[in-house]
């Protein structure tokens, strides 16, 4: 997966999503219940491993577990478009969020 410039150290999540679209994932995806992603452009739902992972970026929740997500750069499998989900992950995520976290495998283990 080759990665958009990276935005600097303690980036925002508007500055992440920012660079991300600079690197042409200008669309939204969203996740859905039980491990599906829908892209918001063709609006079909389909399961997360079936979109393509372009990019990552992670924020950590030092002080605040809410604060841990995965900010997303994927294709859509039925019509190709690029776009960016924020999904939670880690002890506070919501179940959707973090079902679509592991489908998609952008956490190491």
């Amino acid at each position: 997966m080759s990665q958009p410039s990276t935005p600097k150290y303690g980036a925002t999540l508007t500055e992440i999503i920012a660079t991300l679209e600079a690197a042409g994932f200008t669309g939204q995806m969203a996740a859905r219940a039980g491990g599906a992603m829908q892209c918001l452009t063709c609006r079909q739902e389909s399961p997360a491993n079936d979109f393509r992972l372009g990019a990552m970026r992670r924020t950590e929740g030092a002080s605040d577990p809410a604060d841990m997500l995965a900010v997303v750069g994927i294709t859509c499998p039925k019509c190709g478009a690029q776009g960016t989900a924020v999904l939670g992950y880690g002890p506070e995520a919501d179940p959707d969020d973090a079902e679509a976290v592991l489908r998609l495998g952008v956490l190491e283990s």
